[in-house]
C-alpha cells in the first residue's frame, strides 16, 4: 500500500474486528454508529463501549447519541464524552423531524466535549455548523460521501470544497464518511480530506492499492478457472455425444 495522508478510521461495531484493527499501525482511529452496533448484536451499549475502550485508550473513537429529543442528547453526550479523552461524541446534524442541532452542538463544545457532527452531506451544512464548534476543542464533520455517491452524484468536488472551507478552521476535520471502494481512499486522499472511515473488509483491500494489472488481470483469470476445476463443471459438447 502507498503511502497516504489521510488518515484511515476502522468503522464497525464488532468487538473482535476492532481489537483486530486497533493493533495495526496504519489504523488511526475508530468510529461506530447505533446501526451497526444493532447488525452486531450489541444490546447494552454503555457495557460495550466500556469494555471496547479498555484496550482501545489511545486512538479516538466516535460513539453516537441515540435520543431524538436534543435535551437528552446533551445528557447522552456528557456521559459518553466522560468514557475517556479519546472518545469523540457523534451529534446528528438534525434530529428526525429535520430541525438543527447546531445549539446543542454549541452548549456541548463550550463545555469541553470533543464532537463529531454526522450525518451531513452538503457544504452549506457544515458552513452551518462549524462555527458553533469554535468556542471548544475542536472535533470532525462527517459527510457522507458514499451516499452522495448513491444518489448519482459526484462526491469528489462537494468534499473537495468542504476541505477548502475548513482551511480556515485547524481545529475541524473533515472527516469521509460511507467509502465503497479503495479507489475512495485515493480520492480523498488526493483532495486532502483529513479522515475517512473503512470497514475491516475494505481495509484488506487497501494492499491493492497501485497493483500491477496485468498481474492482477492474470490472478482474476486464474480465479475463474481454479473455482470452476472445484466446483467440479463440466459440459459435454455435441460433438463428444455424437462420437460417443
Amino acid at each position: 500500500m502507498r503511502n497516504l495522508k489521510v488518515k484511515i478510521f476502522a468503522d464497525g461495531a464488532d468487538k473482535a474486528g476492532m481489537l483486530e484493527m486497533a493493533a495495526n499501525p496504519s489504523i488511526a482511529g475508530f468510529t461506530t454508529n447505533p446501526t451497526l452496533m444493532k447488525k452486531a448484536g450489541i444490546r447494552d451499549y454503555r457495557a460495550f463501549a466500556l469494555d471496547v475502550l479498555r484496550v482501545i485508550n489511545d486512538k479516538p473513537i466516535s460513539f453516537e447519541v441515540f435520543s431524538d429529543d436534543f435535551d437528552q442528547m446533551e445528557k447522552q453526550a456528557l456521559e459518553i464524552a466522560s468514557w475517556g479523552e479519546n472518545v469523540r461524541v457523534k451529534i446528528p446534524v438534525t434530529d428526525t423531524k429535520g430541525n438543527s442541532s447546531t445549539p446543542l452542538i454549541g452548549r456541548l463544545a463550550q463545555q469541553g466535549v470533543k464532537i463529531n457532527v454526522t450525518a451531513m452531506m452538503t457544504l452549506e451544512q457544515v458552513k452551518k455548523v462549524v462555527p458553533h464548534m469554535l468556542n471548544g476543542p475542536g472535533g470532525y464533520v462527517s459527510v457522507f460521501a458514499g451516499r452522495i455517491a448513491d444518489s448519482g452524484r459526484d462526491p469528489v468536488p462537494i468534499m473537495a470544497d468542504i476541505v477548502k472551507f475548513l482551511k480556515s478552521y485547524p481545529s475541524i476535520e473533515l472527516l469521509w464518511a460511507s467509502p465503497r471502494e479503495v479507489l475512495n481512499v485515493v480520492q480523498a486522499d488526493q483532495i486532502g480530506c483529513h479522515i475517512i472511515t473503512v470497514t475491516n473488509d475494505l481495509i484488506k483491500k487497501l494492499s491493492l492499492i497501485g497493483k500491477d494489472l496485468d498481474e492482477f488481470s492474470l490472478e482474476t483469470v486464474k480465479m475463474f478457472y481454479g473455482d470452476a476445476q472445484a466446483a467440479g463443471y463440466t459440459l459435454e459438447t455435441k460433438r463428444q455425444a455424437v462420437l460417443k
